[in-house]
């Protein structure tokens, strides 16, 4: 008797792309996070406003022959520059409530310029323009403030006047960072009152025209200050799949890279992923109907049947005016609790649907997904005041986007210190000159830091760390190379906050805000009462001018010192605990990275008296416990630790009583990378917490990550642009790459030979500005600021966000096999060796025979040297080195005959050689 069973499944029917074409629509969210400013967007708003008769204009004799404005500032110094070039004093008059208001009666006609400064340093928004009329001059006039300067959030006024004008279209219009809504009066008496709403800091255009012709001085230009907007933006995606035909096991899709391209041209990278049914689907999202082509390469090359046809159908094409918004939520607002609205793009196709909020306060968003293809989206702002909701589908506005949402309410009372300083470019750097990098660090000792310098050819070379004072270092080197070098200082083998550095010598290739840098401790954490100090490097980004804002519970102390070397210290301190943002802008922009976000404990308490021992030294591994040790020194009260991985997850620490004095504290690191570990006792920080370690030996090092590729240069809106990141020999990280621009991108990264590249396409013209972090650290060059060029294919809103993220393998240079050696590029000419000695023209037997060789004037390389003779090779051979590239060379030989010496400097063959040696 015997049993048989079928052990084969039934074969699965190979997938086509007829068969297997599907669309869904998933909801995923990302949420990112950006509170650059409106200076970053060069998009403008235009409102216009028509008034339709000029009742009530005609025959009035009212006409103002000048006007006094008023600007209320806290101040204590103005001048007014007149259009012939002189300069007037206007009247300042306190007001008694912390303003005075500046008064001034003009006596030309034209453009003037009123400078208000305080303390010296000019106020926000000046100096300020404003343009003056006489009654012979024409008709139509306009004064007011609103035609000058502003206010963020709060209305501006002017009025226009006409004397005896006829009816005519009278039309004003306002052009700047913001839709700004325009509301009139008639007031019947040959004037009208204008006001508008500006929601965002910048330059205004205010035009106002009389039958189509500008009144004179008109545009006028309005500066509104206010502090930078802050922003909060979520993606909800939606995407078309389609399914691949044929077999791909997942280490193929992980060399295959895609990109669609439309019927009209446009090429966007696209997705693939491993689908339910087991096939490979392609994810993107539809933009245009008709016949799309999708390109799938595995290193550069189409693999069978590639490229596909997928055909895309008028209700797949995600149309943004056929999005359903609805809600209180998006007309007025309420503080600290959640403004509610609704979005249906039930019958609006397949897009991603981007809402990003900006105003007062960085608004948290929330989004719950209905059931029936409708969200839910709320937003909870901390401040009253004007905010501005931007809901994009499928990279188009809906109707009626941007809203303008009025929020009411109490605010959280923060308050706000801000100091600004000019800082002058540095002097050019040359070939050969003493160069210098400044840094502050109190509290360490000088025995653990190191510096090395890595220049353009990639030759790395040590340089000297000298301590100028206590608690402050400089680095010096000597370039030889013209070009952007790479210094990274290191304190107990860890790059230091804001190390690798970028060192241009020569030339600046590029200037802005985004080359500035900023690392401390007082960007991390802080002590009531305590100076928390931190460092800005601003050389690379030339010269402008630095703002430092310390925002929180209390008013804070700021401290600024100039080094004169493109480098200065910072140290603020603060009266009340709790959660501060130190927002740091050069020229009106954020730096990168900033706000940064600082929390102050309360004054230290006991936390000082305790000590760490036993700190885990040497090579600690990945998923294995440590432990170390706390002493109280009587202190009294609760310990806590926990451990925050390069990832950005924490995890806390156990900690074990051993007696009345001592802790134990045990981690269990999880990745490789450098961690901090935080120790509290009673929520302060103790001293030198948190305590950063390296785990791993081949801990990724972004010093040695380079990236490259016309992606980085300039590019042109819907062509495919790409660039590689090079991460041969910097070990095993995390790599993130994230594009802020106009709008949304569509971006991949794949693996390549020499590391992984990332490809884009823009839609929109602008800056777009590429960082790219290692292990969470910024490598040389990063933030890239890449200009792109073209049409517009998508709409203008806020600035939007994509990032990819990659965990890295171990990538080796070519050449090098397994050993992970990355031979330097040498720069150098064998022609200028030389060589003398009897060694080389004569030798005998059993002595010691001698030459030397000079290679001061050839640059670097590596000398070969080798000697064979009738019966093989050379026995003995010694090459000394004597200093700045002189050897001496000895050789021993035991048989009589011809021998040929060849000695090479690098690639080449130095004078002479081959040479012929008779024994």
């Amino acid at each position: 008797m015997h049993f048989s069973w079928l052990s084969e499944k039934p074969p699965t029917p190979e997938a086509t792309w007829a068969d297997h074409s599907y669309y869904f629509r998933p909801q995923y969210y990302k949420v990112t996070v950006s509170e650059r400013d409106h200076a970053e967007r060069p998009n403008v708003y235009f409102n216009e406003a028509i008034i339709p008769e000029n009742q009530g204009l005609n025959g009035c004799d009212f006409m103002p022959l000048n006007f006094q404005s008023s600007f209320f500032i806290v101040t204590h110094q103005a001048e007014v520059k007149m259009p012939s070039g002189k300069v007037d004093k206007p009247i300042i008059q306190d007001n008694r409530d912390g303003t005075v208001s500046v008064k001034y009666d003009p006596r030309e006609e034209g453009s003037h310029e009123l400078v208000v400064k305080y303390n010296g340093e000019p106020v926000q928004g000046s100096p300020f323009k404003f343009h003056v009329d006489s009654i012979a001059s024409g008709y139509v006039t306009a004064y007011g403030p609103g035609l000058t300067h502003g206010v963020t959030g709060e209305p501006a006024n002017f009025t226009i006047s006409t004397k005896g004008a006829n009816t005519g279209g009278l039309t004003m219009a306002v052009e700047g960072p913001s839709k700004a809504d325009i509301n009139y009066h008639n007031n019947k008496d040959g004037t009208v009152s204008v006001q508008y709403l500006p929601t965002a800091p910048g330059e205004y255009q205010v035009s106002v025209r009389f039958g189509d012709k500008h009144i004179k001085g008109s545009p006028y230009v309005a500066k509104i200050t206010g502090e930078g907007r802050k922003r909060n933006q979520i993606s909800v995606g939606s995407c078309s799949e389609v399914t691949m035909p044929g077999d791909i096991t997942d280490e193929d899709l992980r060399a295959l890279n895609a990109s669609i391209q439309a019927p009209s041209g446009l090429e966007e990278p696209c997705f693939l992923k491993r689908m339910p049914t087991g096939n490979i689907g392609i994810s993107f999202t539809p933009r245009e109907i008709g016949e799309h082509m999708v390109s799938v390469k595995r290193l550069g090359k189409h693999i069978n049947n590639s490229p596909f046809k997928v055909t895309v159908c008028e209700r797949e094409v995600g149309d943004a005016k056929k999005v359903k918004v609805s809600g209180a939520g998006l007309k007025e607002g309420q503080t600290h609790s959640d403004n509610v609205f609704s979005v249906d793009t039930r019958n609006a196709g397949f897009g991603g649907l981007s809402v990003s909020i900006e105003g007062p306060s960085k608004a948290e968003i929330q989004c719950t997904d209905k059931d029936d293809g409708t969200l839910n989206i709320s937003y909870k702002p901390t401040e009253p005041g004007y905010y501005i909701v931007n809901l994009k589908f499928a990279d188009h506005h809906v109707d009626g986007s941007p809203f303008t949402v009025k929020v009411a309410g109490e605010g959280s009372n923060r308050k706000r210190e801000k100091i600004q300083r000019e800082r002058d470019a540095v002097p050019i750097t040359e070939i050969g000159s003493q160069c210098k990098l400044t840094f502050k660090m109190p509290g360490i000792t000088s025995f653990d830091l190191a510096a090395c310098v890595t220049s353009p050819s990639n030759v790395t070379e040590d340089a000297e760390i000298q301590e100028v004072e206590d608690g402050l270092y400089s680095v010096h080197f000597v370039p030889k190379e013209l070009g952007v070098h790479t210094v990274s200082v290191r304190y107990s083998e860890m790059h230091i906050p804001g190390s690798p550095f970028q060192f241009t010598v020569g030339p600046l290739r590029d200037s802005g805000s985004h080359l500035v840098k900023a690392g401390g401790s007082g960007l991390e954490r802080g002590v009531v009462g305590e100076a928390a100090e931190f460092n800005v490097w601003t050389r690379e980004a030339g010269g402008g001018s630095l703002a430092i804002s310390v925002e929180g519970p209390s008013k804070a102390d700021i401290e600024f010192k100039d080094r004169k070397d493109g480098s200065c210290d910072v140290a603020y301190k603060v009266t009340e605990p709790g959660e501060y943002r130190v927002g740091l802008k050069f020229n009106d922009r954020h730096i990168p990275d900033s706000p940064f976000k600082v929390y102050v404990s309360p004054d230290a308490g006991d936390a000082h008296k305790l000590e760490v021992q036993q700190f885990p030294q040497g090579n600690i591994q990945a998923d294995a416990p440590y432990q170390f040790m706390v002493r109280k020194n009587g202190a009294k009260g609760e310990l806590d630790a926990k451990i925050v991985a390069p990832s950005g997850t924490d995890d806390d620490c156990f900690i074990q009583v051993i007696d009345s004095e001592m802790y134990s504290v045990r981690f269990y690191p999880r990745e490789n990378g450098i961690h901090a570990i935080h120790v509290k006792f009673n929520g302060v920080h103790i001293p030198d917490s948190p305590f950063r370690i390296k785990v791993g030996k081949d801990v990724a090092d972004p010093a040695a990550v380079h990236a490259t590729g016309n992606g980085l240069d300039e590019v042109k809106t819907g062509h495919k642009a790409d660039f590689i990141i090079n991460t041969c020999n910097a070990g095993v990280g995390t790599l993130a790459v994230s594009i802020d621009g106009p709008s949304k991108v569509a971006m991949d990264c794949t693996e390549v030979e020499e590391g992984y590249k990332v490809r884009y396409t823009p839609l929109l013209p602008g800056e777009h500005y590429i960082t790219v972090k290692y292990n969470n650290m910024h490598i040389v060059g990063s933030p890239f600021r890449v200009h792109a060029s073209g049409e517009s294919l998508a709409d203008e809103g806020a600035q939007e966000t994509s990032t990819v993220i990659v965990e890295t393998v171990q990538k080796v240079a070519k050449g090098g096999k397994n050993t992970g050696v990355h031979l330097p590029t040498f720069k150098s000419d064998a022609s200028k060796v030389v060589s003398k000695g009897m060694g080389l023209k004569k030798a005998y037997m059993g002595k010691q025979n001698q030459f030397s060789i000079s290679a001061t004037e050839a640059g670097n390389n590596i000398l070969y040297v080798g000697m064979y003779g009738p019966k093989g090779p050379c026995e003995e051979f010694h090459v000394k080195h004597a200093g700045h590239n002189n050897y001496n060379v000895q050789y021993l030989v035991r048989d009589r005959g011809q021998y040929v010496l060849i000695i090479k400097w690098g690639e080449d063959h130095i004078p002479g050689s081959p040479f012929q040696i008779d024994v």
